[in-house]
């Protein structure tokens, strides 16, 4: 069974990415309104019903900021670690909240969710792979380094939203002061374009079919440079890079491995790119 999947948002202003199969479906994180989510979901022709679950990475507030307004309309449970919802302070009511363990998986109907520990500057930052039957999306935003955390479940998934945050030069030449760039840059930090690029090209499994560059710096990186930067290495895996303004196509990301070849090419044409931004 496939996973269809879009980022929402995806940047320091607000990060939100849709996961879900034909029955239900999870927000990793939501650091856009309510209204904003649901705006963009429908303009997608996806159906808030579906949504059962919110999961959290971490306490930043552009991962948060939607979550009070989505879980007070819809009741929907939010997944966080006890260390990051003390951390947020989220105003979300008791019985909605439901903590999750590193390495333990949540199952939500066909989902199954695991959170996974990462270098970041919050107090228990995660992140996440969504399984459905064999195929796996993960969500590796908001990264210092790729640890070894990172490169085993990367080397597993067959679509990954892949934080290339900063190009080097226009960080060290930008007008960030320094102690900002070393933040940034650190190992609690972001990820580059060029450790990006190193994670995608030594470690992708075979079965890797779409790479979602992710949560962009506004200032010290560029959408095209990104794209044309992962697209000589593509080698057969479509390259999108999510907008911090708007939504991205939904993708159809499917075990084509174990599909007849009149379903891979059905396949393959849902996977198809309709627009970067």
């Amino acid at each position: 069974m496939a996973l269809f999947i879009t980022s929402l948002n995806s940047g320091s202003n607000g990060n939100c990415y849709y996961i879900g199969n034909e029955k239900e479906a999870v927000l990793i994180d939501a650091g856009i309104s309510c209204r904003e989510t649901e705006k963009r979901m429908k303009r997608l022709g996806l159906d808030m019903s579906l949504v059962k679950a919110i999961f959290v990475s971490h306490e930043h507030s552009d991962h948060i900021t939607g979550i009070p307004g989505l879980c007070k309309k819809f009741q929907l449970p939010v997944y966080v670690t006890p260390a990051t919802l003390q951390a947020a302070a989220i105003p979300v009511e008791k019985h909605l909240v439901q903590h999750f363990l590193p390495q333990q998986p949540v199952t939500i109907g066909d989902l199954t969710i695991t959170g996974f520990p990462k270098c970041h500057d919050a107090c228990d930052p995660h992140s996440f792979v969504v399984t459905n039957n064999k195929v796996k999306v993960g969500v590796f935003t908001d990264i210092g380094n790729s640890c070894t955390h990172v490169i085993h479940h990367f080397s597993q998934c067959h679509s990954v939203f892949l934080e290339a945050n900063y190009c080097g030069d226009m960080l060290a030449n930008g007008s960030y002061p320094y102690y900002l760039k070393k933040r940034i840059s650190g190992g609690n930090g972001h990820l580059s374009n060029m450790q990006a690029l190193e994670l995608f090209t030594q470690y992708r499994g075979n079965h890797l079919t779409h790479l979602i560059l992710s949560h962009l710096s506004k200032n010290n990186n560029s959408p095209e440079l990104v794209a044309e930067l992962f697209n000589k290495e593509a080698n057969g895996t479509t390259i999108i890079v999510a907008s911090r303004y708007h939504e991205t196509p939904v993708y159809c990301i499917a075990d084509t491995v174990d599909l007849p070849v009149a379903a891979k090419t059905k396949a393959s044409a849902k996977h198809t790119q309709l627009s970067l931004f």
